[in-house]
């Protein structure tokens, strides 16, 4: 999967989202409702990660 473009959308006064691309989702079998760990890693690189350690 090459780079997909997606907009920041603000849900309310205080967060944002962005949707993850469903084939994202599948490779990794994420879940609806699912706890995802967002690291922020500093020079725009934003890391998700699944919060189960495998």
């Amino acid at each position: 999967m090459g780079k997909e473009t997606r907009k920041l959308t603000r849900t309310s006064k205080h967060s944002y989202s962005v949707t993850i691309p469903k084939e994202i989702v599948r490779k990794y079998k994420w879940r609806e409702k699912q706890v995802l760990v967002v690291e922020d890693k500093g020079r725009g690189v934003i890391v998700i990660r699944d919060r189960r350690k495998k």
